[in-house]
């Protein structure tokens, strides 16, 4: 199967087949990201998606998840998606669900009649980088939406019936909001009602925008206390009726994976619980190794 430079995928997909319909991202503007630093977006030729599916048939053929790669493959067409995903359930019968990165500009650009499609044809899973309710936030993070775009474009997706994850990053508005950051977030999160939650917490990359701010200065990064201290707000303020929360990512000081709101107070106190434990580093800023993994905690 055809691959082009480095692969990403979410935890979730761990078991997923992985094809490659589009390489880098349509966007690729976001002030953290340094995943497609220097790859020019470009649209596979479906002769070569083709080929893998029909290559994926004989090594795979009892797979039943799909990933599109790469970065926001729903910047395709509704008729290129419905396309692939013909060809895939054509040739690997057993797919339930084919998934991909999304952003929230990607869903715009799609009629409602065009999403109910798509979902029919078992195109779910959406990985949307949202990141944040707060409006000053996303534009400094150059997502290019805002929170009520956010709102309506994920509405959208939901009375389709296409189900999604919302990735919310920690500290993403920086130590003077983070308050405000909390707020907004869990506002936008109790309005979509999102299956999955992703949270993750706000780290750099060399090669990005963020990095060298965050060097200079002139964006200020929450201190442990603080990111213990925004998570604690959010779970506080959320309202959900049946999310998974996934925030097992290696950069989140408190990490865990549970259900909301079934688990709400257990996972309440366990950030306490991290905190206390943390007690002589919270005013220490996280140091930082791969992936944003914690090396002070």
């Amino acid at each position: 199967m055809h691959y082009s430079g480095v692969v990403y995928r979410p935890p979730y997909e761990a078991n997923s087949l992985l094809l490659e319909v589009t390489h880098g991202c349509s966007h690729n503007k976001c002030t953290f990201c340094s995943m497609y630093p220097d790859v020019q977006f470009a649209v596979c030729p479906f002769e070569q998606i083709k080929d893998d599916i029909n290559e994926a048939s004989v090594y795979y053929p009892n797979v039943t998840r799909v990933f599109l790669e790469h970065g926001d493959a729903f910047v395709l067409s509704a008729e290129r998606l419905l396309k692939i995903a013909d060809l895939i359930h054509h040739k690997l019968p057993e797919v339930k669900t084919i998934a991909m990165y999304a952003s929230i500009q990607n869903i715009k650009s799609k009629t409602d009649d065009e999403l109910k499609r798509l979902a029919d044809a078992g195109i779910g899973g959406l990985d949307i980088g949202v990141e944040s309710g707060l409006d000053e936030a996303l534009a400094y993070m150059n997502k290019g939406h805002t929170a009520t775009e956010a709102r309506e474009q994920l509405l959208r997706l939901r009375k389709a019936g296409m189900d999604y994850s919302f990735n919310a990053i920690l500290g993403c508005a920086g130590s003077d909001l983070w308050k405000e950051n909390a707020d907004a977030t869990a506002e936008l999160i109790n309005a979509v009602q999102p299956h999955l939650l992703f949270i993750g917490t706000l780290h750099a990359e060399q090669g990005c925008r963020l990095y060298e701010d965050m060097k200079n200065g002139t964006f200020k990064e929450c201190t442990i206390g603080q990111l213990l201290d925004e998570q604690e707000r959010l779970l506080s303020k959320l309202e959900l009726k049946d999310t998974i929360y996934f925030g097992s990512h290696p950069s989140n000081i408190a990490p865990m994976q549970a259900l909301l709101p079934k688990h709400k107070e257990e996972m309440i106190r366990y950030v306490k619980d991290i905190r206390n434990d943390l007690k002589a580093h919270l005013d220490e800023y996280p140091l930082r190794g791969s992936e944003g993994t914690i090396l002070n905690r």
